[in-house]
C-alpha cells in the first residue's frame, strides 16, 4: 500500500489543491470577488430574526366546504333524492333528505360504511357524512380532508413566503416546514424584522369590485383609506390572480408613489369589459378586505395595464408591489414565536467557536508531534489538509455555518487524528515482528484499514440519520460531521500515506521507530 503510481499522485494532489483553493474564497475582496462562493454564517453567528409562523386554515375550510355544495346537490338530483333546508354553517353543510335509506345506499358502501365511488369524481373521501335526527345530514371534512387542505395550504404558503423574502433581498434565509401547520423562517443579518412581519402577515388577497348601492349580488360596507364609507358590490370584477407584474412608480403630475400593474390576457379582457361597461362609475381596489383606492372609471382601460394609487409612501408602494407579485397567501399567517439574535451575541459566538477550534487544534498537533515525532508531523500536515478540504467543500456547497456546525468541525479534528493513531499503533505492532520496514508499514496500513473504515462509516451513518430526521442546527452539525469523515478518510489514506511512503522509502536501510 506504500506504492503510488505517478497518475495516482497527480490525481490525489489535484483533488486536494482544487478543493482547498475554494476555502480561500472566503477571504477574497467582497466588492470584486473572483468567484461568488463562500460559507455563510447562520443566525446564531451573525445575528438576525427567527420567526415561527402558523397558518390559520379556518377561512379556507369554509371556502372549501362551500365548493362541495354543487357536486352534492347534483348527485342528490341524479339519484332522485329529495332534499331541503340546505344550509352552510361555517365549516359544515346541513340538509334533510326524504329517503334516508336511499341516501345511505348512494353515499355509503354497505360493506364497510365508506363513502361510495362518486369519491373519484368529487374527492368526497375527504368528507364525513353524519346522520342526525329527523333525516338530517351533516357534512364535515374528515381528518384526512383537513390534513389535505392544511398540507396544500402550507406548501403554497411556504412558496409565497419564499418569494416575498427573496424580493426583499434577504440573503440565505432558512424557510422550513414544521409540523402540519407551521413554517420556520430564519433571516440571518436582518436589520428590519418588523417590515418582514408586516409583509408575511398580509394575505394579499386583491380584487377589483364596483362601488354600487344597488347590487343584485349584495353589497359590503367598507371604509376606504381616506375614511369614506363605501358600499361595495360583492361581485368580483377581477382578482389578483390575473396580475402578471406589479412595480412601484411615481406619478409625474402629482409626484406621488403608486403601483403600476400588468394583467395577463384573461385579466385584460375582464378589466377591459368591466371598465367599458361602467364608465363614470367608481371601481374599488380591495386588499385583504380594505379599500385602498376607489378611483372613477373615466374611460375604458383595455391595454391590460393600470395604476393603483392610495396616498402611499414609496416604501408602502414597494411593499404592495412585492405582495402582489408574490401572489396571495391561501390562509392568514400568525406569528406564534419570535426571537432576535443581536450581532454582538453572534460575534461572541464566533469568537468562542474559533477559540475552541484553535485550542483543540494546537493541543492535538503538540500531542501528535510529541507521541510520533516525524510521523506525528505527517499526521498534523494531513490534519491541516483535512480542514482546508472541509472548508473548501462547505464553500462549494455554499453551506450555512452555525455553532453546531463548528462543533462538527472540532469533532472532525479529533476523528482525523484518531484515524492516524489507529494506523500508527498498528504499524508499531508490525515493527515488533517484521524485519522489513517497508513490509511493516505496508501491513500496518492494510490491517488498520478495516478498523478505520468501520469506525468512520458507523459515524457517517449516524450523521446521515441526523441530517435526514434532524432540523436546523442538527442538520448543520450532521453536514460538517459527514463531510469531515469523508475528508478524513481521503487525507489519512491518500495524503498521509503518500507522505509516509516518501519517508519510509528514503530510510529503508535505517532503523525506524514510531
Amino acid at each position: 500500500m506504500l506504492n503510488f503510481s505517478k497518475i495516482n499522485i497527480i490525481i490525489i494532489y489535484f483533488i486536494f489543491f482544487i478543493v482547498s483553493l475554494f476555502s480561500f474564497l472566503n477571504f477574497q475582496n467582497k466588492n470584486n470577488p473572483i468567484l461568488d462562493k463562500k460559507v455563510n454564517l447562520g443566525l446564531d453567528l451573525q445575528g438576525g430574526s427567527y420567526l415561527l409562523l402558523e397558518i390559520n386554515s379556518d377561512s379556507l375550510v369554509e371556502e372549501k366546504i362551500q365548493s362541495k355544495v354543487i357536486p352534492i346537490k347534483k348527485l342528490l338530483k341524479e339519484n332522485n333524492i329529495q332534499f331541503n333546508n340546505f344550509k352552510i354553517n361555517n365549516s359544515s353543510l346541513n340538509f334533510t333528505v326524504d329517503d334516508l335509506e336511499k341516501f345511505e345506499l348512494v353515499f355509503f358502501s354497505k360493506k364497510d360504511n365508506l363513502v361510495n365511488p362518486y369519491i373519484d369524481n368529487f374527492r368526497s373521501h375527504e368528507l364525513d357524512f353524519r346522520k342526525l335526527i329527523d333525516n338530517s345530514i351533516e357534512v364535515n371534512f374528515s381528518k384526512f380532508g383537513l390534513l389535505t387542505i392544511n398540507n396544500a395550504a402550507l406548501k403554497q404558503s411556504i412558496e409565497i413566503v419564499r418569494r416575498r423574502i427573496d424580493d426583499v433581498g434577504t440573503k440565505e434565509p432558512t424557510i422550513l416546514q414544521r409540523g402540519e401547520k407551521r413554517i420556520l423562517v430564519e433571516l440571518p443579518g436582518l436589520k428590519d424584522p418588523e417590515r418582514i412581519k408586516k409583509l408575511l402577515g398580509k394575505t394579499a388577497q386583491l380584487n377589483f369590485r364596483l362601488v354600487n348601492d344597488n347590487s343584485e349580488f349584495g353589497t359590503d360596507e367598507l371604509i376606504s383609506e381616506t375614511g369614506e364609507k363605501l358600499k361595495i358590490s360583492k361581485r368580483i370584477v377581477m382578482s389578483g390572480d390575473n396580475l402578471v407584474d406589479a412595480q412601484p412608480s411615481i406619478q409625474n403630475q402629482q409626484n406621488e408613489p403608486t403601483v403600476s400593474f400588468t394583467l395577463d390576457r384573461l385579466g385584460a379582457q375582464k378589466f377591459g369589459r368591466a371598465t367599458t361597461d361602467n364608465v363614470g362609475k367608481r371601481l374599488a381596489i380591495v386588499l385583504d378586505g380594505k379599500v385602498i383606492s376607489a378611483p372613477n372609471i373615466n374611460e375604458p382601460i383595455t391595454s391590460g395595464n393600470g395604476v393603483i394609487s392610495g396616498n402611499f409612501s414609496f416604501q408602502e408602494a414597494t411593499d404592495l408591489s412585492l405582495l402582489l407579485r408574490s401572489g396571495a397567501l391561501p390562509t392568514p399567517l400568525n406569528v406564534v414565536e419570535e426571537r432576535t439574535v443581536g450581532p454582538d451575541l453572534g460575534e461572541d459566538s464566533i469568537k468562542s467557536g474559533i477559540t475552541s477550534l484553535v485550542v483543540g487544534f494546537v493541543l492535538v498537533i503538540l500531542f501528535m508531534f510529541y507521541k510520533y515525532k516525524i510521523f506525528g508531523l505527517i499526521a498534523n500536515t494531513a490534519l491541516i489538509a483535512n480542514l482546508l478540504m472541509l472548508v473548501g467543500i462547505l464553500t462549494i456547497l455554499e453551506a450555512t455555518l452555525t455553532l453546531p456546525g463548528i462543533a462538527g468541525i472540532i469533532l472532525t479534528v479529533g476523528m482525523a487524528v484518531d484515524a492516524n493513531v489507529l494506523i500508527f499503533e498498528r504499524i508499531k505492532e508490525e515493527l515488533k515482528t517484521e524485519k522489513s520496514i517497508i513490509h511493516a508499514f505496508d501491513t500496518g496500513y492494510s490491517k488498520a484499514r478495516i478498523t478505520v473504515l468501520d469506525a468512520n462509516i458507523t459515524t457517517l451513518i449516524a450523521a446521515v440519520i441526523l441530517f435526514a430526521f434532524g432540523s436546523g442546527p442538527v442538520k448543520g452539525f450532521a453536514i460538517t460531521l459527514g463531510i469531515g469523515i469523508i475528508t478524513t478518510l481521503f487525507t489519512a489514506y491518500f495524503l498521509a500515506r503518500h507522505l509516509t511512503s516518501i519517508i519510509v522509502l528514503r530510510n529503508n536501510n535505517k532503523e525506524m521507530k514510531i
